[in-house]
């Protein structure tokens, strides 16, 4: 299927192209209206949902009003299905809801499917089925179970206003498409040249060659993204920030690929107070820098051979859905050699500059004839300023149809253990199926403070988070905790509590590392008491051993080649022995104990 191009504006939640009116004598033309009106709401929280999918919802009523609208700001806040039934109120009842994705309730509260029945509502109009193949179906079959009457896209409506429509919903989920079917994350080139094809002068100097509206829009596509990368020689020329500064959901993460780890001592990057940086390397080198860089904050990443595909595969295992690439002329060939470019985004500046030894925006490809040049797909021309940008696809977004692998079939602890082993279960994402043994699964818990008064946390993370700084006799440390307790999602809580880690460690209760473990054990304990769906999913993985799959995390994961403690899962087995004990009168041990 070909795919629409994307209209970039200075509005964020406008990257999705803008749609025209339908002719309302036209098949099926108020279902593509309203579909393509869902997936604009999805694309408003790109950024944010991160490493979650995008979820847009409109409720219409039989009068054909639109009712009730809603979007997911985050993993862990309300359904945008539950957001737009509450907004309808009565008026939800018979009425038509229009889905940009299947919902996918990977945690076994199906809240977005309730919504839906509690509503009242009659029919549903899904744009495409769940990319993620232990949630593909589930929805449509549930709602369908229940009497009412759900169409896709593709499948129960056709049409070419429908096939335009359903385009949208593919774009605005593209990364987690890209990400189910092909296991790397969904990754977009950007460069600015000048219309000789130039990305500096013969000395380097490049700034600027794009106007200022076409910067704002690269710093609109980083805070779409998970993360920004760039090789050496952009470092050790540039010096960049690679924020998000003029716009965009979030900061991404920064990374920097290098072989030789030949980088200056001093650079923008190795500032830690806003965003984090990645460097990843070759195995072995200089050892003596990467301490340094590990004094600054910086994590290091060494790869046996360090190549594109090999580091997108990494970061695929750690989540990450969407990454931009910054980069110079011979990484950015090395990426699009390895296949990993899906989308290229060129500023065309109205410039010519020469240079015989300037450099251009893509290296050496291998390519002798021009009949082996690569061809875009559903190329988009638009005017930035006095700028051209043309953006297209290098390769079109991989087919649903097939069975899409599971992401949590990617990490293998043991090399002498298949991932298909029922002894070992893996989970690390809340998508997973296993997802809600994760601390960041949105599972709100109660549990007392020092008072003995009981508080509502959002989630495991949240309580985990606050409590570095619960105790501690410092004004910043309470606002440390009223900020974690309210943060939207569980990631943001995360963020907030890491951050402030690392910028003022002093507010960190000195005990901490002391009682991390209770802290936590604690809130998995209460999560999996009040929950009989958790404790069911839990208690069935009794004679398998539990990995918490996370790459990079060496104390709650399993790391990358399965040398991490694992400590996550170790307790969550440590709570289903406790459990099994209660509940029976046979007991378990544990295949690992904390």
């Amino acid at each position: 299927m070909a795919l629409s191009c994307l209209t970039l504006t200075a509005n964020p939640s406008s990257i999705i192209c803008k749609f025209k009116a339908s002719l309302p004598t036209a098949p099926h033309a108020l279902d593509a209206t309203y579909i393509r009106r869902a997936a604009h709401l999805a694309d408003k929280s790109a950024g944010f949902t991160s490493p979650h999918p995008n979820f847009g919802c409109v409720i219409v009523s039989p009068s054909g009003k639109v009712a009730g609208e809603g979007y997911l700001y985050a993993q862990g806040t309300a359904a945008a299905e539950v957001q737009a039934v509450k907004a309808a109120g009565e008026l939800c009842r018979g009425a038509t809801a229009y889905l940009n994705m299947e919902p996918g309730d990977c945690h076994g509260d199906h809240s977005a499917v309730s919504a839906l029945l509690q509503g009242g509502v009659k029919r549903v109009v899904v744009g495409m089925r769940h990319p993620l193949q232990h949630l593909r179906g589930n929805a449509v079959r549930a709602l369908r179970n229940q009497g009412l009457h759900v169409d896709l896209l593709g499948e129960d409506l056709t049409s070419n206003l429908i096939e335009d429509a359903q385009k949208e919903c593919l774009l605005v989920n593209a990364p987690l498409i890209c990400r189910a079917a092909l296991r790397v994350p969904f990754s977009v080139l950007k460069y600015a040249m000048t219309l000789d094809g130039k990305i500096a002068a013969t000395t380097g100097h490049a700034s600027w060659i794009s106007c200022k509206q076409s910067r704002n829009l690269v710093f609109e596509l980083r805070g779409r993204s998970d993360a920004v990368i760039v090789g050496g020689n952009t470092v050790r020329r540039d010096n960049p920030r690679l924020t998000a500064r003029h716009g965009g959901g979030h900061m991404p993460m920064r990374i920097v690929m290098t072989q030789t780890l030949d980088l200056p001592e001093k650079a923008n990057l190795w500032d830690m107070s806003e965003v984090s940086t990645i460097v990843v390397t070759q195995r072995g080198a200089r050892r003596s820098f990467q301490k340094l860089l590990a004094s600054k904050g910086v994590e290091v990443v060494e790869f046996d051979i360090l190549n594109a595909r090999e580091v997108m595969e990494y970061f695929h295992d750690r989540g990450y859905l969407s990454i931009l690439w910054e980069c110079g002329g011979t990484l950015a060939a090395s990426a699009i050699s390895s296949g990993v470019i899906h989308k290229v985004y060129a500023f065309v500046a109205p410039k010519i500059i020469g240079g015989k030894n300037a450099p251009s925006p893509v290296g050496d490809l291998g390519m002798v004839e021009m009949s082996q040049a690569l061809n875009l797909i559903d190329v988009c021309y638009e005017q930035v300023g006095p700028d051209m940008l043309i953006s297209g696809f290098l390769q079109p977004l991989p087919d649903m149809v097939p069975v899409i692998p599971s992401p949590d079939e990617t990490f293998v602890a043991d090399p002498t253990v298949s991932p298909y082993d029922s002894r070992i279960i893996f989970f690390y994402k809340t998508w997973d199926p296993y997802g809600a043994f994760s601390n960041f699964s949105p599972h709100p818990i109660q549990m007392p403070d020092e008072n003995g008064d009981y508080v509502t946390w959002m989630s495991v993370e949240h309580y985990y988070q606050a409590h570095k700084f619960i105790g501690v006799d410092d004004p910043l440390a309470q606002d440390c905790v009223e900020m974690i307790k309210s943060a939207k999602s569980p990631e943001e809580a995360a963020r907030i509590g890491r951050s402030m880690q690392k910028q003022k460690p002093y507010l960190i209760r000195s005990d901490w590392d002391n009682i991390k473990i209770d802290v936590m054990y604690r809130a998995l304990k209460c999560k999996f008491s009040i929950y009989p769906h958790l404790n069911s999913m839990l208690l069935s993985t009794a004679g398998s051993v539990l990995v918490e799959a996370s790459p990079h995390d060496l104390f709650w994961g399993g790391g990358r080649d399965g040398e991490g403690l694992n400590y996550l899962g170790r307790l969550l087995m440590k709570l289903r022995s406790e459990f099994l004990g209660e509940s029976s009168s046979s007991s378990e041990t544990p295949s690992l104990t904390v």
